[in-house]
């Protein structure tokens, strides 16, 4: 259906009162409430290690990482909830949607690949102040990394791997890529071929 045609079931101070009983984090696309999945300890583990070098980096520098349950408002009345975000504008601690966030984490799940490649690479570029989206993968190593443009709304894409560092020029420091996937184990892939795949022997 044409999002032109939807009626929203409720406005974004609705949504943060309604989601304050829930039991069940979720999102708001501008409508209604949208669940978030529940995520695996890898997923956990790499938002815990780009919270980690981002919190040492901009220790004392007026800038802060927040999340996961930092909103960001972006096009119409939808929040987003990324994995990791920075603002360097003080804040009370009493806001719903986090004030000036200049760049964006996102850790892909299985379930989140085309929300997070499509729709909130749309959605962030909307946001004037968020400058950098980064995309971490969850099944192996590697970065997307999405500059804005100078002055619109689209974005310069570079791919990033284990040996390469994460530019951040507009906080002012730089991360490599190999120590956001610090302690992250991933899944060996079979091998074609091997014994246990080979199919049994006919009988005479």
């Amino acid at each position: 259906m044409d999002t032109a045609l939807r009626t929203p079931q409720m406005t974004r101070e609705q949504f943060f009162q309604w989601a304050q009983a829930q039991d069940t984090r979720y999102e708001f696309d501008g409508f209604q409430p949208v669940a978030m999945p529940g995520e695996n300890l890898r997923h956990n583990i790499l938002h815990l290690n780009i919270h980690t070098a981002l919190r040492q980096r901009l220790s004392g520098t007026g800038c802060r990482p927040l999340g996961a349950d930092a909103g960001v408002a972006t096009i119409g009345d939808s929040v987003r909830y990324p994995d990791a975000l920075v603002t360097c504008t003080p804040i009370t601690g009493d806001e719903y949607v986090t004030p000036d966030v200049i760049v964006v984490f996102e850790v892909i799940s299985p379930t989140s690949g085309r929300m997070d490649r499509i729709v909130k690479v749309r959605e962030y570029a909307a946001v004037p102040s968020t400058l950098r989206y980064v995309i971490v993968e969850s099944t192996s190593i590697g970065l997307t990394v999405l500059e804005r443009q100078s002055g619109d709304q689209k974005w310069t894409v570079t791919t990033l791997m284990a040996d390469d560092a994460l530019p951040l020029p507009e906080i002012s420091i730089q991360i490599p890529v190999a120590e956001l996937y610090e302690g992250v184990d991933f899944p060996t892939p079979a091998v074609r071929g091997s014994a246990a795949e080979k199919p049994a022997a006919s009988g005479a």
